[in-house]
């Protein structure tokens, strides 16, 4: 147990008496004992009453990151095994292990710390200051669980470059943790290959919550015209592409993700079929429905249009805009699939948002089915901002 205290409020920490992992900054009426920022804290409710164990820093406005919900537990080297022994045996079962997130922050209750495993190369990114003094350790027990499973890691790269680590009074930071190694890394999802650039792509490299929800929209493709929005490196359209589409069209605004995406389309022989083209989606639709093209099948895969609840606003104007614009250049019976990977656009209010599209093109939508993120990404209740991916499939049909 620490010396240090941090004690609530009366009447705050409803999230952590729930389950959750966060304690922000206007929660705490006391910090007492001799503490710096990282270091492990004892929390106590107004009346004493003991919450558990966290990590506190004061420059972060969440100040206090929970660990543990007992305070009779040391946070050791022993402690951390055995949450990476936990996240990795919960891997085992829930999901194909070849590439997956192997650890998921706060929801694998080591708040702050993400792992990514593509292939035989561990992707890591440290987002809080109290983790980062356990990141190396936390590295070295994922490697030596792996390795009990015949599984050797030939290299780990960190991407810890997110804004957020400023919000902690970090530096954003990127390279190789041990040896050098070949950042293009190829791998295999669903039957489709990819090289992914774990160096410079996008946050780890590449994007593992939407796996099984690429393989679901397989079943739709065979012998469809297929439009896939926000491509980034083409995994929807490659899924398509393997599943038998006549034709794919991905598309993107950035030129390094769309040349990536090429790579990947003749890396499955699929460049005859599947292609791409760089160009902002919100300009694109109205030109092509305005050329009279139709399409069987649609997929919107757009970046979180909203990272603050102060944007959510306008973020709704765009969800809706590509929403309506897809469905008016789907074919009568055609199918969408469209997605919200932004945690503020919630599930009730991207449901409404999808809704109000429908009925201003005069649409009419049978849901095919509701998915989230992968269970390599797994949603912890009570701590809401572990529950972001929405995910719907829609067969859209005419008014009659």
């Amino acid at each position: 147990m620490t010396s240090a205290t941090v004690i609530l409020k009366k009447g705050e920490g409803r999230t952590v008496k729930e389950g959750g992992m966060w304690i922000f900054d206007n929660e705490i009426a006391q910090i007492s004992g001799d503490v710096e920022d990282g270091d492990i804290v004892t929390v106590q409710d107004f009346d004493g009453y003991p919450m558990g164990q966290g990590f506190l820093n004061r420059k972060s406005k969440i100040t206090v990151r929970m660990m543990t919900g007992r305070t009779d537990r040391e946070i050791n080297s022993a402690f951390l095994m055995e949450r990476v022994r936990d996240a990795w045996e919960y891997r085992k079962k829930v999901t194909d292990t070849a590439s997956c997130r192997v650890i998921f922050g706060e929801a694998d209750f080591l708040p702050g710390f993400v792992a990514d495993k593509f292939w035989d190369v561990l992707v890591v990114e440290s987002l809080a200051l109290g983790i980062d003094r356990f990141k190396e350790e936390i590295v070295e027990d994922l490697k030596q669980v792996m390795a009990k499973d015949g599984i050797v890691i030939r290299g780990v790269y960190e991407r810890s470059d997110a804004k957020v680590r400023l919000n902690e009074g970090m530096e954003r930071v990127k390279g190789f943790l041990g040896e050098p190694f070949d950042t293009n890394v190829e791998i295999i999802e669903n039957g489709v290959k990819y090289m992914v650039d774990v160096k410079d792509g996008q946050k780890t490299g590449f994007f593992l919550d939407q796996k099984y929800n690429r393989l679901a929209i397989q079943k739709l493709c065979k012998g469809a015209k297929v439009l896939d929005c926000f491509t980034h490196t083409g995994s929807f359209a490659l899924n398509a592409g393997i599943a038998g589409a006549v034709s794919v069209l991905g598309v993107d605004a950035s030129e390094l993700a769309v040349n990536q995406a090429r790579l990947n389309a003749e890396l499955n022989g699929l460049s005859e079929t599947v292609q791409f083209r760089c160009e902002d989606v919100f300009e694109l639709l109205p030109e092509l429905e305005k050329a009279g093209e139709t399409f069987d099948v649609i997929i919107l895969d757009p970046p979180a249009f909203t990272k603050s609840r102060s944007s959510v606003k306008n973020a709704v104007k765009g969800y809706r805009e590509i929403n309506l614009r897809a469905m008016k250049l789907l074919k009568n019976g055609g199918y969408l699939a469209t997605c919200s990977c932004s945690h503020f656009m919630d599930y009730e209010l991207f449901t409404k948002t999808i809704r109000q599209a429908a009925q201003n093109v005069h649409k009419r939508l049978r849901q095919v089915e509701y998915r989230t993120q992968a269970p390599d990404h797994p949603i912890l209740w009570a701590a809401e901002e572990s529950y972001y991916l929405k995910f719907y499939i829609f067969q859209v049909v005419e008014e009659r």
